[in-house]
C-alpha cells in the first residue's frame, strides 16, 4: 500500500509527462481566453453604471453689505468620472486601492472557479492515462450523468454563493475574514474536485464508503491544494496535477474496496 509521500512523487512524476503537461495547457489557455472577455465587458458595464456625475457648488460673499453667491455646476461623464477622482491625492489613493484590491480578489477567485470547471471536461482523459498506467486491474466504472452533474454544479455554485453572505459580518474582523473569504470556494473547489474523480471511477456505493472512511483524508488534501491555488496563476498549471494526485487516492480507495469484495465473495 502506497503511502501519501509515495503517492505524491507518482503524481509529480505523471505530471511531469509529455501528455499531461499537454493537458495542463488548456486550462490556462481557456481561463486566460474567458477571463479576457469577462474583463472587458465588466469594465464596459462598470463604466456605464457610472453614468453621469452633476458637481454642483456655490459660495456666498458679502460685498458692501450685500450678499452675493456664485454657482458652479458641471457634469462628468464615463471616463471624466475617473479623471476627476484621479486628480486628487485622496481620491485617487482610495479609487486605486479599491481597483487594485477588488480586482485582484476578483480575478483570483474567479480563475480558480473557471479552472475547476474546466477541468472537469478534462478528468475522464486524465484518469484513463492513469489507469493504463498504474491501475489496468481497475475498471472505471462510473456512478453519474451529465444532467446529475449540472443539477450538482448549480447546487454547490447556490450554496457558495449563499454561504458568501452568510459569513459577510466576519469579513470585517481580521484574521477571521481570511477564512471567511475563502471558506465559500474552497467548499465549491472541494466538492468539483471529488465529484468529478470518484464519479469517472467508482460505483455510487464506493464513493459512499471513500466518502465516509477517507473523509478527513479527503479534506486535507483538497485544503492545501486550495492553498496552493491562491497563488497567482498557480490553478491554470496545476489543476491537472490536483486531478491526478486525488485520482490516485480514489484508484488506491476503490482498488483496496474491490479486493475486500472479492475476498468477502471467496468465503
Amino acid at each position: 500500500m502506497l503511502n501519501e509521500k509515495d503517492i505524491l512523487l507518482i503524481s509529480i512524476k505523471d505530471f511531469f509527462t509529455a501528455t499531461m503537461l499537454k493537458y495542463s495547457l488548456l486550462p490556462f489557455v481557456i481561463s486566460l481566453i474567458v477571463m479576457y472577455i469577462l474583463f472587458f465587458y465588466v469594465a464596459g458595464v462598470g463604466l456605464d453604471q457610472l453614468g453621469t456625475l452633476s458637481i454642483h457648488s456655490s459660495e456666498t460673499t458679502i460685498q458692501n453689505g450685500i450678499p452675493h453667491t456664485d454657482s458652479f455646476s458641471t457634469q462628468l461623464e464615463g471616463n471624466a468620472i475617473i479623471q476627476f477622482l484621479m486628480n486628487y491625492t485622496i481620491t485617487s489613493w482610495i479609487a486605486s486601492f479599491l481597483i487594485y484590491a477588488i480586482g485582484s480578489f476578483f480575478v483570483l477567485y474567479l480563475s480558480i472557479f473557471i479552472a475547476v470547471i474546466i477541468i472537469g471536461f478534462l478528468t475522464p482523459v486524465i484518469l484513463k492515462e492513469i489507469k493504463n498506467k498504474h491501475y489496468k486491474n481497475v475498471e472505471l466504472i462510473g456512478h453519474s450523468n451529465f444532467i446529475a452533474g449540472i443539477l450538482n454544479i448549480v447546487r454547490w455554485a447556490f450554496v457558495m454563493v449563499l454561504l458568501f453572505f452568510m459569513l459577510i459580518p466576519l469579513y470585517f474582523i481580521p484574521i477571521v475574514n481570511i477564512i471567511a473569504f475563502n471558506l465559500p470556494l474552497y467548499y465549491f473547489f472541494h466538492k468539483m474536485l471529488n465529484y468529478d474523480i470518484s464519479s469517472n471511477i467508482c460505483t455510487d456505493e464506493e464513493d459512499k464508503q471513500i466518502r465516509y472512511f477517507s473523509k478527513s483524508k479527503l479534506r486535507l488534501k483538497t485544503l492545501w491544494l486550495y492553498l496552493v491555488s491562491l497563488i497567482p496563476f498557480a490553478i491554470f498549471f496545476g489543476a491537472i496535477f490536483y486531478v491526478i494526485y486525488i485520482g490516485h487516492t480514489y484508484f488506491l480507495e476503490v482498488e483496496k474496496i474491490r479486493k475486500l469484495d472479492k475476498y468477502s465473495d471467496a468465503i
